[in-house]
């Protein structure tokens, strides 16, 4: 019999999560939304049934939870798939709320609780995770890092202060340092010393208590990482720079390729690499392929005991790198860690 899988939330990661399990052929995929409009669109557009009482969905014999509720509340589903001994996939975490209690209670009772890395599958970050770790670009001297978005685009279809984005415990900066952070350390570890700022720099409508900027220097001993996160570039960035001893490797997402500067030939190496197109309404650059690749491996690791890249003590440790940043700036002090 076909696993029977529920999303809990079914705002616009919800919605996409629906996509992505019925992409990799999951017929049974129920959601459960406490907001009406929500429940009738993805029921709507995808066919499922939904609930408004999440006991009533359990009813269903549920196999695994995909948690796509705001951050402040991944706590409350989580208890519950621990409680029930049941799989769960999370969305990106901003908060800790009862994690190290999560953490214990999960490892107690063996249950998977597999947080997202979603920018592990994305196709560039996997070929750059092959070249670093081929030592091709030689012994890394530093890294220069810039994430931008504007975070009106988000959700162009709702305003700011619709949702969790214009909180400030889950603003929209401060939720996308670790979510950068999470394939960062998967790659290069943990740095030991952390210095940052971060800071409300301009006026977004419907997020006036957020703040919009980080930037973060990282201190790995041999290296530096230089993180730059922010949402307020009116044009999506990511680019990126590592200096190697050997070699320099440069990308911007927009390129579709990752360049490699060979000082001995004197010549740039293109490595192009394919994306699926975006989900109308989102940038063109946030590819479908790397959150079905995602689910893919969740439900595998779910229901076919296979590993799974991320773990929820590695994800409360990005979340002490976020607070290790404004504790930094806070006190005006290098923090360690």
């Amino acid at each position: 019999m076909e696993k029977k899988i529920l999303v809990i939330g079914l705002g616009s990661m919800g919605k996409r999560r629906v996509r992505n399990l019925q992409a990799l052929g999951y017929k049974n995929v129920y959601g459960f939304d406490l907001r009406s409009d929500r429940r009738l669109e993805a029921q709507q557009k995808y066919g499922i049934d939904v609930y408004d009482d999440f006991d009533l969905a359990l009813k269903e014999s549920i196999a695994a939870f995909i948690i796509s509720v705001p951050p402040d509340l991944h706590h409350i589903y989580m208890k519950r798939a621990v409680e029930l001994g049941i799989p769960a996939f999370i969305e990106a975490s901003v908060v800790d709320t009862d994690m190290e209690f999560l953490i214990e209670k999960a490892k107690d009772k063996s249950v998977l609780l597999a947080p997202s890395c979603t920018l592990h599958f994305h196709p560039a970050i996997k070929k750059i995770t092959q070249i670093v770790s081929s030592r091709e670009l030689g012994s890394i001297s530093n890294i220069l890092y810039h994430s931008g978005q504007y975070l009106p685009d988000w959700h162009s279809y709702e305003p700011v202060s619709e949702y969790y984005v214009s909180k400030k415990e889950t603003g929209g900066g401060r939720e996308i340092v670790p979510f950068e952070l999470t394939w960062i350390t998967m790659l290069f570890g943990f740095p030991t010393r952390i210095v940052g700022l971060y800071k409300k720099t301009i006026n977004i409508e419907g997020a006036a208590n957020i703040d919009d900027t980080y930037n973060l220097l990282m201190d790995y001993e041999n290296m530096i990482f230089n993180l730059s996160v922010d949402v307020v570039s009116r044009y999506a960035t990511r680019r990126l720079v590592i200096n190697g001893s050997d070699k320099q490797l440069y990308w911007n997402w927009d390129d579709n390729l990752i360049k490699i500067y060979d000082p001995v030939s004197n010549v740039w190496e293109e490595i192009a690499y394919e994306t699926l197109s975006a989900e109308s309404g989102y940038n063109k650059n946030i590819t479908e392929q790397m959150y079905i690749d995602e689910m893919d491996m969740f439900t595998n690791a779910a229901f076919n005991a296979k590993s799974y890249p991320n773990s929820l003590e590695h994800d409360h440790k990005v979340l002490k790198v976020l607070y290790a940043v404004e504790n930094s700036d806070d006190k005006n002090i290098i923090s360690t860690f």
